[in-house]
């Protein structure tokens, strides 16, 4: 009975492959926090730091997935896509530091984004693209030009540094509706303001870039985790229970023996 029990109790491990799971955890948390060294790194203007934690990242990045599929084929693009904006913007000589700090942050928020199950990095920005947001509807309101655009400037820099992991993040049909909302207001500034801001559309963004803020901040941790800690810890009750009740028969049959003896 007991050995059937530890059988059964070792193929359940086997079957949830916990180790596999602890390990690719393991990795993506190694390669996210080289990413916060490579910016930490660029905001003390240490540039050339930066630059070696950012080589250093992609050898490691080369080796871990090449161990194991920790990551999709669309997160390898978009790593791959940020980290070589990174690494060749704070090669540039030419670039400034804002330049420089926003590229590394950009790359940053991407492996925040893909190990993250629960709030990511880039929802910290809320606040800051709303109030931009905000101050650009309002311009646009009364048809003030000049602060219109420096507004919209500011938000469309926002929302290029989330860009790439709000593409992790977030559905093809949310991104793309995002976008279509944000380069009509982009392309036809104009008209835009014009039309005093075309309220309906300008809200409807507004509603659309709060829920999507708002779903994030939402507990949404992987279900499968769930399961294997729920699972495992199923497990271990199973076994000191088992433990207990073979002891406790023990204990019961022993004075019984000792009587016959």
């Amino acid at each position: 009975m007991l050995k059937k029990f530890i059988l059964t109790t070792a193929l359940l491990f086997s079957v949830l492959n916990f180790p596999v799971y602890a390990q690719s955890s393991s990795n993506l948390e190694k390669l996210d926090n080289i990413s916060d060294k490579a910016l930490e790194m660029a905001k003390l203007k240490r540039y050339d730091d930066s630059e070696k934690m950012l080589t250093f990242f992609s050898d490691q990045f080369i080796k871990k997935t090449a161990i194991e599929q920790i990551l999709d084929m669309d997160e390898l693009r978009i790593i791959t896509v940020a980290h070589n904006e990174a690494l060749m913007t704070i090669k540039d000589s030419s670039k400034g530091d804002s330049e420089k700090i926003n590229s590394v942050t950009k790359f940053r928020l991407v492996m925040d984004a893909v190990k993250s199950t629960h709030q990511p990095l880039w929802t910290e920005m809320e606040d800051q693209m709303m109030n931009s947001f905000r101050q650009t509807k309002d311009a646009a309101t009364i048809q003030d030009a000049i602060t219109f655009n420096d507004q919209l400037n500011l938000f469309l820099s926002q929302y290029e540094m989330i860009y790439p992991s709000l593409k992790v993040d977030l559905s093809r049909e949310t991104i793309q509706q995002l976008d279509t909302r944000i380069q009509y207001m982009d392309q036809y500034r104009p008209e835009v303001i014009r039309k005093g801001g075309n309220q309906k559309e300008m809200e409807d963004l507004q509603d659309e870039l709060t829920a999507v803020f708002e779903e994030m901040g939402e507990d949404d941790s992987d279900p499968s985790l769930w399961w294997v800690i729920i699972s495992t810890g199923s497990i271990i009750i199973m076994t000191l229970s088992y433990v207990g009740w073979r002891k406790y028969k023990g204990d019961r049959e022993k004075p019984t023996k000792e009587r016959n003896d």
